[in-house]
């Protein structure tokens, strides 16, 4: 458990004298694991947040760029915020670089991320998926059972989107766009530069 202490003895034994050293050990606190992070910022510790409307893409780029390396943090899969504070604590406690797959619209939304994130020294990289709510309704359309999501509750997402900007302590912010021949198109924000 964190903010236990060990206790060790080590004994050197050199030209007829015995030297008995005893050492206590403290295990570091999670302010301590954060604090030591940002020493060594980044190191390959990443936290991807996307932000866009349901039926944006969010998932299948997950799927085609994430897959191998990130853990998928998604609250549709998980159902409790509970759960998924959990999952990212494990994440950022680990040094395991994870995908935060909701909407997030709102800066309120991301910063809960975004300031554990940057507070263990991950580098912070913000996915805005830009689709017309016409284009994500066409794709959501497309999805069957559980996946598909009620469009009143697509709408009413797309009205409080607000795209991400460096301002709310994002290392990187890339805009993915799907053009018509379904491939992703991803731009870095020019003010990241």
């Amino acid at each position: 458990m964190l903010g236990d202490s060990t206790r060790a003895e080590a004994t050197e034994i050199t030209e007829n004298t015995v030297h008995v050293t005893r050492i206590k050990i403290r295990r570091p606190s999670f302010a301590a694991i954060a604090t030591s992070a940002r020493t060594f910022r980044h190191n390959g510790m990443e936290a991807v947040i996307f932000i866009g409307i349901q039926g944006s893409g969010k998932s299948t780029f997950f799927r085609e760029r994430f897959f191998d390396t990130h853990v998928r943090i998604n609250l549709d899969m998980l159902r409790t915020r509970r759960r998924e504070e959990l999952l990212v604590a494990a994440c950022l406690q680990g040094g395991q670089p994870f995908v935060i797959d909701n909407t997030n619209p709102l800066r309120s939304d991301r910063a809960r991320y975004i300031e554990p994130a940057r507070a263990a020294g991950f580098r912070t990289v913000a996915y805005f998926f830009e689709a017309s709510l016409r284009e994500a309704m066409q794709r959501n359309n497309l999805r069957a059972g559980k996946q598909k999501v009620p469009a009143p509750a697509v709408a009413a997402a797309f009205k409080k989107l607000v795209p991400p900007s460096a301002d709310e302590g994002f290392d990187e912010i890339y805009t993915v766009t799907l053009p018509a021949d379904r491939g992703f198109l991803v731009t870095k924000n020019s003010s990241q530069d």
